[in-house]
């Protein structure tokens, strides 16, 4: 059974600031830490710096707990990127029959609203693996409005 989850922040940054932010290696890690990191291929700072085609896997990407210890992988796969409004990802993941992660920007006064919509089914602990999720990207949240300021 599938879960779903939605998280929105009103960010006192512009869109195309939050857009930057969301797309480059560095903020993804900022916004994840400390709880987690993952990895990109030697070089990569940004997703907007990859060739991309809608379903194909970019890379694999191993999800490392506190940074340090691999847990999970993801094989990055993005469903649609528009540059500027937000992206679908839809990777397979090794904890997950299914993983799609929706970010989606809009402007707003002072600022921009950033959506993040969840679908996704995890292949063992389902409620617990809900309310990590839901628990961390509450985490992921705080953050956004640590780094880039809360409206």
């Amino acid at each position: 059974m599938p879960y779903s989850l939605k998280f929105s922040t009103r960010l006192a940054a512009s869109k195309q600031d939050v857009w930057e932010w969301i797309t480059s290696l560095d903020g993804i890690s900022r916004e994840m830490a400390p709880y987690m990191r993952m990895t990109a291929p030697k070089g990569m700072t940004s997703i907007n710096s990859l060739a991309f085609q809608p379903g194909q896997r970019m890379f694999r990407s191993w999800i490392l707990l506190f940074g340090l210890i691999p847990f999970d992988f993801s094989d990055l796969t993005l469903e649609s990127l528009d540059k500027g409004e937000g992206l679908v990802e839809q990777s397979p993941m090794g904890s997950m029959r299914l993983w799609r992660h929706e970010r989606r920007l809009a402007s707003v006064e002072g600022g921009c609203e950033l959506t993040d919509k969840l679908t996704f089914e995890p292949r063992f602990a389902g409620w617990l693996t809900f309310r990590i999720i839901r628990a961390f990207f509450r985490h992921r949240h705080r953050n956004l409005g640590r780094y880039l300021g809360k409206l």
